[in-house]
């Protein structure tokens, strides 16, 4: 367990004195292994005691370059030389946007948020605009920010039946429940049943391409584009976490299928509030008052959208990312931990999961696989809790209770630690 100084005593003190849960509302560990980040490089943190920690968490996934790489914080550095934001139109985010046009295959135009939250939220709202119906489909266990509409169904009971939606927060409306209809992921009978029953009322179907860390079966999001489009639904890809990060074209171009519209966010941020919704001209015309009438028009104004320093760091990110061989070095190095895992805790006798993909991944303790949300709920959660534990114990932080987030900047040092600290770990998983 690490030493903590008075200083960073005095301040976890202050966090819990000061923030509800003793949390900004991300992460929670447990007391005894709390800490609080004061740096970061590449892909190792350090707290404020000193102590060092190989991260896997990477900030939810954004820091896909690492911490503080040199041509991300030069590009910011310049950035804020020149202004920090103009609530106008700006070269940065003009810029920007091409690039992710370019990039994204379902995308000619933008419209830039500030939170993956709000571009998922944007995406539904700009569907119902565009459809002029009411109702969006979802996938229980996914998880699209925390929005009113999005906060269906995430951490849902497996006693609902399909496809009444579950209000996951106090503070939500009942009467929104009912513009939420919930499908099973990995299942395309389900939801093709249910888009068929209600195509009349449902404006798309929002789905993340991988979610959570639960890759799709082959042939399932082909399947769902082709449900969406004979019922002349829309259909949303949360590329949040996936864009950029499975591919440069994200998932669309992982998997090879190309939706309506898109939420991205994370990655193409560097590491800065940043997000935007991407779709065609057609139905991003709802954001553009002279193309539209009045009853489709969506009026979507934010004080930082577009922000001149966000997205120069963007800008700096993906044009690393465009770089020979980026991608194989991140399916690589997450590769190693993914296979390191699954033997680790095979030699131990327990039976185990891998699931997602090399760029985003972690393992289920069952004897079933897991391709839903209810084969997750049927899996053992406490040998997966003493290993976060135990690896955080040994200087390891991942995201808790679950995912690894690679990152090009973990060099074979990060990869050889992490796999010593796991196969200490592994031993110790049983009560």
């Amino acid at each position: 367990m690490s030493e903590r100084t008075e200083l960073e005593r005095d301040l976890l003190a202050k966090a819990a004195q000061y923030f509800p849960g003793n949390s900004t509302g991300n992460t929670n560990y447990p007391e005894e292994l709390n800490f609080l980040i004061r740096e970061g490089k590449a892909g190792r943190v350090w707290d404020v005691s000193g102590n060092e920690y190989v991260d896997w968490l990477m900030g939810s996934g954004p820091m896909i370059m690492g911490h503080a790489h040199p041509a991300v914080t030069q590009a910011v550095l310049e950035a804020v030389g020149r202004g920090s934001t103009f609530f106008a139109n700006n070269d940065q985010a003009v810029m920007l946007a091409e690039e992710l046009c370019e990039a994204v295959p379902c995308a000619d135009k933008v419209r830039f948020t500030t939170s993956g939250t709000d571009a998922c939220f944007q995406a539904m709202r700009a569907a119902r605009a565009y459809t002029g119906k009411e109702k969006i489909l979802k996938f229980e266990g996914g998880y699209h920010g925390t929005s009113d509409y999005a906060m269906m169904s995430v951490f849902a009971s497996s006693s609902v039946e399909f496809p009444q939606a579950e209000a996951n927060s106090a503070g939500i409306p009942r009467a929104l429940s009912d513009l939420m209809l919930v499908s099973q992921f990995n299942d395309l009978d389900t939801t093709a049943a249910i888009v068929d029953a209600h195509k009349d009322e449902i404006a798309a179907v929002i789905v993340e391409p991988l979610q959570r860390t639960l890759a799709p079966n082959p042939g399932f999001l082909a399947g769902l584009r082709k449900i969406t489009s004979d019922a002349g639904v829309l259909l949303i890809f949360d590329e949040v976490v996936t864009g950029f990060r499975l591919a440069y074209g994200g998932a669309q171009e992982f998997y090879g299928v190309t939706p309506d519209l898109c939420s991205v966010g994370k990655i193409m941020g560097g590491g800065y509030p940043l997000a935007a919704v991407l779709g065609s001209d057609e139905v991003m015309s709802v954001y553009d008052r002279s193309s539209v009438s009045s009853d489709s028009y969506v009026d979507q104004i934010g004080t930082l959208n577009g922000n001149p320093i966000a997205c120069a760091a963007g800008l700096a990110t993906l044009a690393e990312l465009r770089k020979d061989g980026v991608y194989d070095r991140l399916h690589s190095v997450g590769g190693r931990i993914r296979h390191a895992l699954v033997d680790a805790c095979s030699e131990q006798g327990f039976t185990v999961q891998s699931v997602g993909e090399d760029a985003i991944f972690d393992i289920y303790f069952a004897d079933h696989p897991v391709q839903n949300y209810r084969d997750g709920l049927a899996a053992d959660p406490a040998p997966l809790a003493r290993l976060n534990y135990g690896l955080l114990n040994h200087g390891i932080i991942k995201s808790w209770p679950q995912k690894f987030y690679p990152s090009v900047a973990h060099t074979d040092a990060d990869v050889d630690q992490t796999i010593a600290a796991i196969r200490e770990v592994a031993p110790n998983l049983r009560d």
